[in-house]
């Protein structure tokens, strides 16, 4: 799954391009991603509960560089503001993500035709939360779908699945819904959704240890999800150095160094 359409494809006939025939982005390479595939259990979401009854397979789409932490999944993100779609893929499994990025699916063969989406229904950030799911190698049973103001739904799928471990901003976002229960008020996000989940150490980092993410907002005195320019700063420095030096301490690549294993 190929993130950035308009570097890869003509917006007439969704050709790929080559580099030198683009209007801009020259020298852009294709942004290449892993689809995660969460499904939605029961009791779903009141648009989607209909497609669920059918025993249809219905999954919320996330899109991530790194499909190798997803051992560390305690939740899943979307903007409540933001527009997303439920569309009907080849074979029958049913997509939750943004229109973006499923028009971006249907350029690579996962439609049922080619160029082509099917759109069931129409179902905003807000009218999704709450909702559980079963994310994949995942040691919770069942994790929640939360609020994140800071989504972009031109990126990705716009839905964001949370390893709060190693990733800075998803530790924040996670960190301000379990100790602000005015914010978990405002999205209707009771406590049973937020408060037993807790870190799951996936990665073992020289000088950062196994709670990456913690450590590093600790040091830097992140307060909240909105110190952006902090969180920045703390995703610079144990993204690089986690990917070349951090070795895992789960699944069958347990102890090889994080860039081998994936």
């Amino acid at each position: 799954f190929k993130g950035n359409r308009p570097t890869i494809f003509s917006p007439l006939d969704g050709q790929v391009c080559a580099d030198h025939d683009r209007s801009s982005g020259e020298g852009i390479q294709p942004q290449e991603y892993t689809l995660i595939k969460m499904r939605v259990l029961e009791p779903a979401p009141e648009k989607l509960a209909p497609f669920v009854a059918e025993g249809k397979a219905v999954y919320l789409v996330a899109a991530t560089l790194r499909p190798e932490t997803m051992y560390g999944q305690t939740n899943c993100f979307v903007l409540p503001t933001g527009k997303y779609g439920a569309f009907e893929m080849k074979g029958g499994d049913i997509f939750v993500c943004s229109d973006r990025s499923a028009r971006n699916m249907s350029f690579q063969n996962m439609t049922a035709v080619d160029k082509e989406v099917k759109k069931l229904c129409t179902v905003t950030g807000q009218e999704l939360l709450g909702c559980p799911l079963k994310a994949p190698n995942a040691r919770y049973e069942r994790v929640y779908l939360l609020p994140l103001l800071t989504i972009s739904m031109g990126k990705g799928t716009g839905v964001v699945t949370s390893v709060p471990s190693d990733a800075p901003d998803d530790y924040a976002a996670l960190r301000d819904l379990k100790n602000k229960p005015l914010l978990r008020e405002r999205f209707g996000i009771t406590e049973e959704m937020v408060l037993p989940y807790e870190v799951v150490e996936i990665i073992d980092i020289p000088g950062y240890g196994s709670r990456s993410a913690e450590k590093v907002c600790k040091d830097l005195g992140i307060k909240s999800q909105n110190d952006k320019d902090k969180l920045a700063e703390a995703k610079d420095l144990v993204y690089t150095k986690g990917f070349y030096e951090g070795r895992m301490l789960v699944g069958s690549q347990t102890g090889q160094k994080v860039c081998d294993a994936k």
